[in-house]
């Protein structure tokens, strides 16, 4: 398989605020957000991370898109490194979190001119790739609305519209249908598959087992920061339903941490 990203060893340690260690009821200065994860994803696959909250999914995603350092290791998408070529990497990819909000005072039409530009499209480029976005996901009659007044499902639509003006080729997507009313989840998950149908690459981080059931070709399992289970959801499984087997390997992980 001709894999397009290859992650070695990934390291992430965070400071622990005095706050933080009260409400934890703990003395530790630090936590180890990623423990060294090595994974790979292939070209024109959907692969998924899937864990509990604070497994670390995030903090993964955001070292892929160079919005965080590691403190070790590396990743290569492309062959470009996070570490040491983060804009080759930039131009590669799009990424989308729900924890990076769009300005409440701008609409969608002025925020996607906005970043389409960053990306270097034309005039005409960023026309057509608009009308085309804003159709698929229903934005057009809400382009100029400030973002303020619009719905969380709207919201996301336009956030995921904005993440692909560039038309990367690899997109990065974090708890993608997190908040959102059924409706507008199964928009972006149908829109997820149509990316991949594109020959797009995606890797999306959810601790939803139907999406991953759903839409993924291969998922790695992410348990305390490290890779728990990596492969097809046949391989992962073993059998067993993805809950059950999840669980099972939760249970697991944890008893040998213990």
């Amino acid at each position: 398989m001709d894999a397009i990203l290859q992650a070695m060893d990934l390291k992430k340690r965070f400071k622990l605020s005095a706050k933080q260690q009260k409400l934890e009821n703990s003395r530790r200065k630090f936590v180890d957000a990623v423990g060294g994860l090595s994974f790979s994803v292939n070209r024109g696959e959907i692969y998924g991370l899937l864990g509990p909250n604070g497994a670390g999914k995030t903090t993964t995603l955001r070292m892929l898109a160079t919005l965080i350092r590691p403190d070790a290791g590396d990743a290569l998408l492309e062959g470009k490194s996070i570490v040491k070529e983060p804009e080759a990497v930039r131009r590669r990819i799009g990424f989308l979190t729900s924890e990076l909000k769009l300005e409440d005072y701008f609409s969608p039409s002025y925020l996607f001119d906005f970043f389409a530009q960053l990306h270097g499209l034309s005039p005409q480029a960023r026309a057509a790739r608009k009308a085309e976005l804003f159709d698929t996901f229903g934005i057009g009659e809400f382009a100029g609305v400030k973002v303020a007044n619009l719905s969380t499902g709207m919201k996301q639509k336009a956030a995921l519209a904005i993440s692909l003006a560039h038309d990367p080729d690899i997109v990065i997507f974090d708890e993608p249908t997190n908040g959102l009313d059924v409706l507008t989840a199964k928009v972006v998950t149908d829109y997820l598959l149509a990316l991949r149908r594109q020959g797009k690459t995606l890797i999306v981080s959810t601790h939803i087992f139907s999406l991953i059931e759903k839409i993924c070709d291969r998922v790695g399992v992410i348990i305390g920061g490290k890779m728990a289970a990596d492969g097809t959801l046949q391989e992962v499984c073993a059998g067993q339903s993805l809950e059950d087997r999840f669980f099972a390997i939760y249970a697991q992980t944890v008893g040998e941490e213990a």
